[in-house]
């Protein structure tokens, strides 16, 4: 039986360019996101474990592991973020965790019921910020997936899972 790769990629280079075009048009808001405490760093480095343990990139599983520790999340609460179990985080951030989860499960296709209550509860602005980086590291994820397909494809299955 011929051996399935796992994990979420891109799959036509117009995809990639999309991508790739919505982060330069927004640049700007990206660059404020980064430096603002409208989503401090802790709780950015939670929404982006949360969306990479769904689309299971090895890269951005490390890299943010890291960074998250640095952020101040203790050990205890990324063994339990990592295993989507939320309870640990704190309470202004569950929702949001959990349609990160859902938003990635769903590969961005939320359901509006879904979407209306992250709405109601944070608001327009922090809402845009929380899918504006649900949306960056998506984008990580993905080309990280997808280099690793070339290396399945490449090493006939034995490289890249």
């Amino acid at each position: 039986m011929k051996k399935q790769f796992p994990k979420r990629t891109y799959h036509t280079l117009k995809e990639i360019v999309d991508d790739m075009k919505f982060m330069h048009s927004n640049r700007e808001d990206i660059r404020t996101l980064m430096n603002t405490e409208l989503i401090s760093q802790s709780f950015r480095e939670r929404l982006m474990i949360a969306v990479t343990m769904v689309n299971g990139c090895r890269y951005c599983s490390y890299y943010h592991s890291r960074e998250a520790l640095k952020a101040g999340i203790s050990p205890e609460e990324m063994a339990t973020l990592t295993n989507f179990e939320f309870g640990n985080c704190p309470d202004d951030e569950q929702p949001a965790l959990l349609y990160a989860q859902h938003w990635a499960e769903s590969n961005t296709h939320t359901d509006k019921e879904a979407y209306q209550r992250v709405l109601e509860f944070y608001g327009e602005e922090k809402l845009n910020a929380i899918e504006m980086v649900l949306r960056m590291i998506r984008m990580g994820n993905l080309m990280g997936n997808t280099l690793d397909y070339l290396l399945f494809k490449l090493s006939f299955g034995l490289l890249g899972t």
